[in-house]
């Protein structure tokens, strides 16, 4: 009996062991694998975010023409290509061009700003501190950069880290459009390998329904933020039209670009705005009006995407709202997709284990009552 207690306790001991040591080299692998992966994370996120909202467009274009999956994703990848790249190269001529004459107008001695406007002294709380440093920077310039070095030199620093966070962004962006469309030349084989792992974690058909939510969810968020961004590029568009603004189609552009980035538009309408009281082409009432209008335009974000997100999914638009913005603070512009994801799918977990639990409560309910029909 001790020999059958001791070989028993041997191999239980030597199973744990090997259970163990398995664990361990799977954890290993695991996170080797994770930090190989990891510089890629972000690059083959936005892929597979661009490639899931993109499938239907894929399947459309493919169905219609006749086109092989190949074929159809590189024509995707390259009219995706030329709507963000064109406009970059566009606004970054731009830049060059302004941006060398300011130097060379500094350099010169000949760089002027227009003194403002007197009603300017009345816009609440900002009114008079504006009035009087647009005023110094209209009388002398160079007085007024050496005397607030520290403050200036802090703005260009700022300047240039978001600059250098833009042009990162941009880039990614011009990479996972490329990724995105080699995935979906493989959607299919891709969306079943999916599928059978989403079963193995979750079980069964729950795998597959929520798959299902988890695309129609980035589908509906993609959607809301590029509605939100052309409905918002429009308005801007024709408050600059309306102001005169040089270059308004491509300033709109460049607003279209900036709230599907989920940068502010105020980027864009502030310049705008300042431009528009110091050229002084305008009488101060209409300065005024259009200035109020860009003000809205430039906010309406803010409205209209809490209309907009959540469309289509099987799931309370406050839900996929909160996982956008909780998402977005917490993990910045990829948590926009993945919190409304990860929440979306939690508020269904919930559900589904309330449900579950309702259920077997009412089934032993019913078996007790069978059994007791007293």
């Amino acid at each position: 009996m001790e020999d059958q207690y001791e070989l028993l306790k041997n191999r239980i001991s030597h199973d744990f062991m090997q259970a163990v040591l398995r664990l361990v080299l799977a954890f290993g692998v695991f996170w080797i694998c994770a930090r190989i992966f990891s510089p890629f994370a972000t690059l083959m996120l936005w892929a597979l975010i661009l490639a899931v909202t993109l499938y239907p467009l894929h399947l459309r274009i493919r169905t219609s023409l006749g086109w092989s999956n190949g074929l159809t994703g590189s024509l995707i990848s390259c009219a995706g290509l030329l709507l963000l790249g064109v406009p970059i190269v566009l606004l970054t001529l731009s830049l060059i061009e302004h941006g060398g004459n300011l130097v060379n107008q500094w350099q010169d001695g000949t760089l002027q700003i227009i003194p403002p406007d007197e009603s300017v002294k009345t816009w609440p709380i900002v009114g008079e501190p504006l009035y009087d440093t647009w005023l110094a920077a209209s009388t002398n310039l160079q007085d007024l950069l050496m005397n607030h070095g520290e403050q200036v030199l802090a703005v260009a620093k700022g300047a240039l880290g978001g600059t250098t966070d833009i042009i990162s962004t941009v880039g990614i962006f011009l990479g996972a459009v490329i990724i995105a469309g080699f995935m979906m030349t493989y959607g299919q084989s891709g969306e079943a390998a999916v599928g059978r792992i989403a079963s193995a974690f979750v079980g069964g058909d729950r795998g597959r329904e929520f798959q299902a939510l988890s695309v129609a969810t980035i589908r509906s968020v993609a959607t809301g933020v590029i509605g939100v961004a052309a409905i918002q590029a429009l308005l801007l568009g024709l408050g600059y039209l309306w102001a005169g603004v040089p270059g308004a189609a491509i300033l709109a552009l460049v607003a279209l670009l900036l709230g599907i980035t989920q940068l502010p538009a105020m980027l864009v309408t502030i310049p705008v705005i300042a431009w528009l009281w110091m050229s002084g082409d305008g009488s101060t009432v209409m300065n005024s009006v259009i200035t109020v209008y860009l003000l809205i335009a430039g906010l309406a974000d803010n409205i209209l995407k809490p209309v907009l997100l959540g469309r289509g999914v099987n799931v309370p638009m406050p839900v996929i709202l909160m996982g956008a913005r909780g998402g977005m603070v917490g993990m910045g512009l990829i948590g926009l997709f993945l919190g409304s994801v990860v929440l979306a799918v939690g508020y269904q977990l919930l559900w589904a284990w309330v449900d579950h639990d309702r259920a077997r409560t009412e089934t032993e309910a019913t078996t007790t009552s069978t059994g007791n029909p007293n």
